[in-house]
């Protein structure tokens, strides 16, 4: 028995499938059956039911996961007190963040870190909240950052700054001649939207439904991957939209965008960092600790 199977074994179960647990660790799916079977026979027992389009614990299975679980993450934690040993932080950092803190907070934050540790090398991945989660739950990304909590997950969130999600038009919009507007009188306006997942549409939909309002029955005409595609299409006369102030800032300023006054926005909400379960290693740690001090 190896570390190797141990890993193979655990993403298997935490994928649900060989495809995409070798997806995951990067490494092809033989590879990953052959650790599996190698494990099986060092156990001396079958740990998974191999069942069309589907992988299930056997019982022996079910008694090796929380063992499985606590050798790599004791294996974890003795990497990071090494790590910790030199007062340099070095090594590589990979942030997942969605893309309001990913394009637009993260990015301005990153050069002051990167000068302050210069040993350390550091990238950002750009997806929507869920995936940013998935990310940190499989190890593939250190860190993240996002707009929206996400249940059903290993991760923990916590609060760092906050951010401000508005209601715009295009200049030309009738309704900007309205006073005392109501969230239930835009019923009959188009919508520009953001992808099912996003952060800046799930708190959306939360203050929709704060007001009564079914977000279904929005006249959503398009949605769009980047609230930056949002601004854009806003500013051709498509539609309302909402988006982050971060993301809106510049078109506000040069007036091809409008805020809407309407109650229930603007609204703020938290950015989290989310957290893996297990220690991080040196770099992210202080990589999480900057972007506290720098957004607090």
């Amino acid at each position: 028995m190896n570390i190797s199977q141990l890993k193979a074994f655990l993403a298997v179960v935490e994928h649900g499938s060989f495809s995409e647990a070798a997806r995951a660790m990067g490494v092809s799916q033989p590879a990953v059956t052959m650790q599996v079977q190698a494990l099986e026979s060092d156990i001396g027992a079958v740990l998974l039911d191999r069942r069309y389009r589907r992988v299930d614990l056997t019982e022996a299975g079910r008694a090796l996961l929380p063992h499985a679980r606590r050798v790599l993450d004791e294996l974890d934690r003795a990497r990071t007190e090494i790590e910790n040993m030199s007062e340099q932080v070095t090594g590589r950092v990979t942030l997942a963040a969605s893309t309001t803190p990913g394009q637009y907070v993260v990015p301005r934050m990153l050069g002051a870190f990167l000068r302050a540790n210069p040993e350390v090398a550091a990238s950002i991945v750009i997806a929507d909240t869920t995936k940013v989660v998935e990310l940190v739950d499989t190890g593939e990304a250190q860190l993240g950052m996002v707009g929206a909590k996400v249940r059903g997950t290993r991760a923990t969130f916590e609060e760092a700054g906050t951010d401000e999600l508005v209601l715009i038009a295009d200049p030309a919009s009738p309704l900007l001649a309205r006073e005392d507007l109501l969230l239930r009188d835009l019923l009959e306006e188009p919508f520009i939207m953001r992808e099912p997942g996003s952060g800046t549409r799930q708190v959306t939909e939360s203050v929709l439904r704060a007001e009564g309002i079914d977000p279904g029955d929005l006249q959503v005409v398009t949605e769009l991957g980047t609230s930056e595609a949002i601004v854009r299409a806003v500013e051709g006369g498509l539609g309302l939209g909402v988006v982050s102030r971060w993301v809106v800032e510049k078109a506000l300023e040069l007036k091809t965008v409008v805020e809407v006054p309407v109650g229930g926005f603007p609204v703020t909400r938290p950015f989290y960092l989310v957290l893996p379960r297990g220690p991080m290693t040196r770099a992210a740690d202080a990589f999480a600790e900057h972007l506290r001090s720098e957004m607090s």
